[in-house]
């Protein structure tokens, strides 16, 4: 019996929990500075999963394309703690470890999370806190005194560390400035996920921060995004995934991985107007800097 041709909505459905196809690789290797690998293994499609390995699996799927070094994020207790565990034994994976700011105000002891925090951030292998920070958009006002207690809770494990600070800010661009110039931010500040416009991006490269740009930037409704990427020097940029979440075009919609993240890489060669093999050089380099070494 013929069957029906599909419909185009048809056919997105069926392909929505696909991993797409890898890229042509990098001509550097790079680092993809926000990944979160006990996340992506949970997808029902992960590569891997029929070997029963697919965290290795997706790191060596990684490297073939030129993304040599992944940073596993942390979240809550529980990932931050499988995180440090991970990055103890794989020598391609560093860790942060940090309570999410939506994640604070859910804990009946916030003081007692992050004293694990604290302990965790010890680790040789942890080399960030976060990701921390504001977010407006899904925590209402009942919930953001936590998120600030928490977040400053953070830059000062992370300054007390020596460790860099990432940082999550959705909707709250001004207050997360606003938290760090009060508190004094650490060395090093990572805003993951720049979601901010060019202006933003400046005031953030004037404090010396550093700018991780994911899949956002290739969205064709991104102009924003591309036009704060175009004002960032390439000492302070660095590109992620936030997998398996914001996979790059040409695969919006579809589970993201580590090895997407040359989509992204050569989109911000053209937007900044750097040579690609430049630019891979400079993020491998910042990436060396703020989490290294590997």
């Amino acid at each position: 019996m013929t069957q029906p041709a599909e419909t185009r909505r048809q056919r997105a459905a069926r392909r929505a929990g696909e991993f797409p196809p890898p890229p042509d690789p990098l001509p550097v290797p790079v680092i993809d500075s926000h990944t979160h690998l006990d996340l992506t293994v949970a997808e029902p499609a992960v590569p891997g999963r029929d070997s029963g390995d697919p965290v290795a699996t997706l790191i060596a799927q990684a490297a073939s394309v030129g993304v040599d070094r992944l940073v596993q994020v942390g979240v809550d207790l529980e990932s931050s703690r499988w995180g440090t565990e991970l990055a103890g034994g794989t020598p391609a994976v560093v860790a942060t470890v940090a309570l999410h700011p939506n994640e604070a105000p859910r804990l009946a002891d916030l003081d007692e999370a992050l004293r694990e925090i604290e302990a965790l951030a010890a680790a040789d292998r942890v080399r960030g806190v976060g990701e921390t920070g504001l977010d407006h958009f899904r925590t209402g006002p009942d919930g953001l005194a936590a998120q600030q207690a928490s977040f400053r809770a953070h830059i000062a494990i992370a300054k007390r560390y020596g460790k860099p600070l990432v940082i999550h800010d959705r909707d709250a661009h001004a207050d997360v400035l606003r938290v760090l110039d009060s508190e004094g931010a650490p060395q090093t500040v990572v805003m993951h996920c720049f979601s901010g416009d060019a202006d933003f991006a400046a005031d953030c490269v004037r404090r010396g921060f550093v700018l991780s740009f994911a899949g956002t930037v290739t969205f064709g409704n991104a102009a924003g995004l591309r036009a704060a990427a175009a004002v960032t020097p390439v000492e302070q940029l660095l590109v992620e995934t936030d997998a398996p979440y914001l996979t790059p075009a040409p695969h919006r919609g579809r589970p993201n991985a580590s090895y997407l993240i040359p989509h992204t890489v050569r989109l911000l060669a053209e937007v900044t107007g750097t040579d690609l093999t430049e630019l891979c050089a400079a993020i491998s380099a910042t990436g060396d800097r703020v989490f290294g070494p590997w």
